[in-house]
């Protein structure tokens, strides 16, 4: 099975490396010395404490494991320049109808953030503007039905 590239900024880069370290370092320990304490509490069939500390020490396992699956196949996005709409750029979009201009900077997954303008390479409207230059039109299909809209400017 091939892995999917995750694109990230250097900056998401460095904060998931620091997120995966700081899981590993402290939070493995801290559940560790949980787990230790609530077996010392005695029957472990009737003992919410030891049920509480496996149940976070297999979240921050789950996460350790993606975190780690994420930086593996992490490609970190330069600056882009080109004038076509791909990973790292920055498109300004005119819904058809409408004069109001929308800006929203195509991200990996794992970055994206609508209310910051960041959306999703594989999000409808991120895979639809994909390939776009600056005057193109396109549609796509969202929730609430067909959207056009027009590329204004690719940054």
């Amino acid at each position: 099975m091939t892995e999917e590239k995750e694109y990230l900024t250097q900056e998401k880069f460095k904060e998931l490396e620091a997120e995966l370290e700081h899981l590993k370092k402290t939070k493995r320990r801290e559940v560790a010395e949980n787990l230790e304490y609530a077996k010392s509490m005695g029957d472990l069939s009737e003992n919410a404490e030891y049920q509480e500390a496996r149940e976070m020490q297999a979240t921050i396992e789950e996460r350790i494991g993606k975190l780690e699956s994420i930086l593996k196949s992490a490609e970190i996005m330069t600056a882009h320049h080109g004038g076509i709409a791909d990973i790292g750029a920055t498109v300004v979009l005119e819904k058809e109808g409408e004069k109001t201009r929308h800006t929203y900077k195509i991200v990996g997954s794992e970055e994206a953030d609508i209310a910051n303008g960041k959306i999703s390479n594989h999000s409808p409207l991120g895979q639809a503007m994909y390939g776009k230059k600056k005057g193109d039109s396109f549609t796509f299909t969202s929730p609430k039905g067909k959207v056009a809209y027009k590329v204004i400017d690719v940054k």
